[in-house]
């Protein structure tokens, strides 16, 4: 018998960019890029609210095309949000259009628009030719601060959020603020909480500069709103650079704190429940917990719980308290399935202080069905 062991060192180049009004005549950041990479052709894909909202973007970026030395197949425009992940149609159309227009791994796939539409077309392109070179353009809030920079993409199935999906770093990723303030004050607003969550596991600092500044991003006051942005961007980017472990072969994934329960939330209500609101009360919970089980003060715990309610964001939700046929709560079977999620034994990240995460491996049932109860009556007083 014979066994050879080789090494295989791969690098990628994570291209990210902060800008205004991207495809103005006078923005070169785009051609840049481009240039950059050289290749043979680009499409774009646009999410329909933001074309919708945007009626003149669609022939700026013919426009903006027009000047350069690329090969442009057009824009096409499709239906976003949940629904774009749900199942793979999108992931399908996609397909579809990037072999009509004969795209290949040395041209570029483009989208523009949220988090769940940057997952599906951005599945497609990691699939087809195994690669065609995506660039994102994020619009949400969520997007810009947390998923539109990460080098992940995926849709939902068999009942799972992210279950059929790739690790595929993006060619560039180009928050244009111009977008971000297009969205309503709620949307914009909720998205914050991935900023908080980096930086309850990842700089102190951060958390205390959002505490400071609690009052402005509540008003989504521009300036502040985009400084932090860029700032959690900035942040997840560089955990997935420099953390040691960007395509998670580990267990540990500390980006994903409060997250085990927001996935499961999502998927019970059908996605009605949106991320961002459902990461703010996994977010709670797992803090609250934190508290409970002995690793984090109960002042520091309340001191987050303030910054969420200062955010709007809620902290409770009915499907907490959903019951499956042997009464448990059906909230519980999304360990097991973040476990399976992992490989390997279930590993969640806790807190023992602001920007200070540590993994544990086993969840106290009773314990955690007090922590809702605890949730629900501080959000019914709030109510």
């Amino acid at each position: 018998m014979s066994r050879y062991d080789f090494q295989i060192p791969v690098t990628f180049k994570h291209r990210i960019v902060f800008t205004r009004d991207a495809f103005s005549p006078e923005n070169q950041i785009l051609a840049e890029i481009l240039a950059e990479g050289g290749g043979r052709r680009a499409m774009v894909f646009l999410e329909e609210t933001v074309a919708a909202h945007w009626p003149a973007l669609v022939d700026e970026i013919q426009g903006y095309f027009t000047e350069l030395d690329l090969d442009f197949r057009g824009t096409l425009i499709f239906t976003g949000g949940e629904a774009a992940k749900a199942d793979d149609n999108l992931v399908r159309e996609t397909w579809e259009a990037l072999d009509s227009a004969h795209l290949d791994r040395h041209s570029y796939a483009i989208v523009i628009g949220g988090g769940a539409f940057l997952d599906a077309v951005g599945y497609a392109a990691a699939t087809a030719h195994r690669g065609v070179r995506l660039i994102r353009f994020p619009t949400t809030t969520l997007s810009q601060d947390d998923s539109g920079v990460g080098v992940k993409c995926a849709i939902n199935a068999l009942g799972k959020k992210n279950w059929v999906g790739a690790f595929a770093v993006p060619f560039a990723v180009i928050n244009d603020f111009r977008y971000l303030h297009s969205q309503d004050e709620e949307t914009r607003r909720c998205g914050l909480i991935e900023a908080v969550k980096v930086a309850l596991v990842r700089d102190r600092s951060f958390f205390k500069w959002i505490e400071e500044n609690l009052t402005a991003l509540a008003d989504l006051e521009p300036e502040i709103l985009e400084q932090c942005v860029e700032k959690s961007a900035l942040l997840h980017a560089r955990h997935i650079a420099e953390g040691g472990d960007p395509f998670e072969m580990g267990s540990s994934r500390p980006l994903d704190f409060g997250h085990w329960a927001a996935h499961k939330l999502e998927a019970m209500t059908s996605y009605q429940l949106f991320h961002a609101p459902a990461v703010g009360i996994g977010l709670a919970l797992d803090t609250l917990y934190s508290a409970r089980v002995g690793l984090l003060s109960f002042s520091r715990a309340t001191e987050i719980l303030q910054v969420l309610d200062g955010l709007g964001i809620s902290i409770y939700h009915p499907a907490l308290d959903w019951l499956d046929e042997t009464g448990r709560r059906r909230l519980l079977a999304g360990l097991d399935e973040f476990r399976e999620h992992l490989g390997g034994e279930l590993t969640v990240m806790l807190l023992k202080d602001l920007g200070q995460g540590v993994d544990v491996h086993e969840f106290d049932e009773v314990l955690l069905g007090e922590c809702i109860n605890e949730l629900r009556t501080r959000w019914e007083s709030m109510s």
